[in-house]
């Protein structure tokens, strides 16, 4: 079977023993492309070094230097001119239109109720509060080399503008059959509001945004998910600019009883499956009756796919005897302790009742209730950001949302009785460190004016 069942203990062993992004092997054809393209050796990692260290020094010469060679172009401009996006716009079908339309007006909607307000207090002595200020400019790096991902200019661009970020700039990689942009990215572009769009991918693309370069001004911060290099990239120019996370391969973990329909499962856990190889789809159920119905199900769509131009078959071949799997689990309860130890990117809970597990979830990127609550439609319209943490971050981490888009400001202003009051208390705790200085500042400010 395409599938495997796994016991719980097997499966901590195995399929829900994690990888941390960063450790994940690199392809051999990966390696064998780097040896070709750098004329030496270099783990992927060096090979990111070299090439933002070279952005860094030559600037835009460099960027068409790297784009001829890892995406075969060499354009003079890389910024996409404001008509070519108008006319994507103007020319995507009606019905696509109607889609991303509403699944921006959803987005919108959500991060507009998401509670991001400034305070101030009185009863600390003056006054103390919080400013809530937006970020200058932000960039989103955007897949496309493959295949077009309109929806993640709108799960980024969007709560971003909505946070008050006034420059967002998109960067994406060409068409491999055109050397352009793709219309439909394009036209995403355009219902965002983004009117600064560069086709430029990969590494190089990177490093564009965080060093800046003749006609690409650098940004404040950086999000948007991307392939080996681009995570490498971003985890390199941490701390020149701000980055929302580490992404790594996509995953889905559902919880399920025998109440679930197995052809629903089955289609929940292929669609993630086919991202990518290194993706991760995994069921957990205390009913072997629906597990089994389900790998027969996954097994039987699979074997569909391969007849299908455009199925992905060997994907999802690739991915789901690797970190896929079936769990039986105990119990339900079982079920949910194994999903908050994973900490999956997506969470989906098709029980009888689903709303009574939801306060037992501890780590997730997103919960998705209920069998008409799947994890597809939060990738494109529901209206969280699709953006969410993996392999594991979400222990840690929160889906992009806007406040990745924002800094806080603590803001100080004392009246003078209080000062004098915990300058005391300060100098104490200066002087228990060493730093004589500092104490001395707030004793100083003791004696009579």
């Amino acid at each position: 079977m395409i599938i495997k069942i796994y016991e719980p203990k097997q499966a901590q062993e195995t399929i829900l023993k994690r990888i941390p992004t960063g450790d994940l092997p690199a392809p051999q054809t990966v390696l064998e492309g780097i040896k070709r393209i750098m004329g030496e050796p270099l783990s992927p990692s060096e090979a990111v070094a070299r090439i933002l260290a070279d952005v860094r020094a030559r600037g835009d010469e460099a960027l068409k230097m790297w784009s001829e060679r890892l995406d075969g172009f060499r354009p003079d401009n890389f910024r996409v001119s404001r008509e070519e996006i108008l006319q994507a716009l103007n020319a995507v079908p009606d019905e696509l239109f109607q889609a991303m339309e509403t699944a921006a007006l959803r987005i919108e909607e959500f991060h507009c109720r998401q509670p991001l307000n400034p305070w101030l207090t009185q009863e600390m002595g003056g006054s103390l509060g919080q400013l809530i200020r937006p970020m200058r400019r932000v960039g989103v790096y955007v897949p496309g080399g493959s295949a077009p991902l309109p929806s993640t200019i709108l799960m980024s661009a969007i709560p971003a503008h909505v946070a008050g970020v006034k420059e967002v700039v998109i960067v994406t990689p060409p068409q491999r059959e055109t050397g352009r942009v793709s219309p439909v990215t394009l036209a995403a572009a355009a219902l965002a509001e983004v009117e600064e769009v560069y086709v430029l991918g990969g590494a190089q693309a990177i490093a564009a945004l965080a060093f800046g370069t003749e006609s690409i001004p650098a940004v404040d911060k950086i999000v948007g998910p991307g392939n080996l290099f681009v995570t490498l990239a971003k985890q390199q120019v941490f701390g020149t600019v701000g980055i929302d996370g580490l992404a790594g391969p996509t995953e889905t973990l559902i919880v399920a009883d025998d109440t679930a329909r197995p052809d629903w499962v089955a289609a929940d856990l292929l669609a993630q499956a086919e991202h990518d190889p290194l993706a991760a789809a995994i069921l957990l159920t205390p009913s072997r009756t629906l597990a089994e119905a389900v790998q027969q199900a996954v097994e039987k769509r699979v074997q569909e796919l391969t007849t299908m131009p455009g199925g992905r078959a060997q994907i999802l071949q690739a991915s789901l005897p690797g970190r896929s799997g079936i769990v039986v689990t105990a119990s339900l309860e079982e079920a949910i302790d194994l999903s908050n130890a994973y900490g999956p990117e997506h969470l989906n809970l098709v029980t009888a009742d689903p709303c009574q597990w939801v306060e037992r979830v501890t780590s997730a990127g997103g919960v998705f209730v209920g069998e008409h609550s799947y994890e597809v439609l939060g990738d494109y319209a529901a209206g969280p950001s699709h953006v969410m943490p993996t392999g594991g971050t979400a222990h840690f981490s929160s889906p992009l949302n806007i406040w990745d888009f924002v800094r806080t400001i603590s803001l100080v202003a004392l009246d003078p009785e209080t000062a004098r009051r915990i300058g005391k208390d300060a100098a104490q705790i200066a002087r228990s460190e060493g730093l004589i200085s500092h104490a001395h500042a707030a004793e100083i400010r003791q004696e009579p004016e």
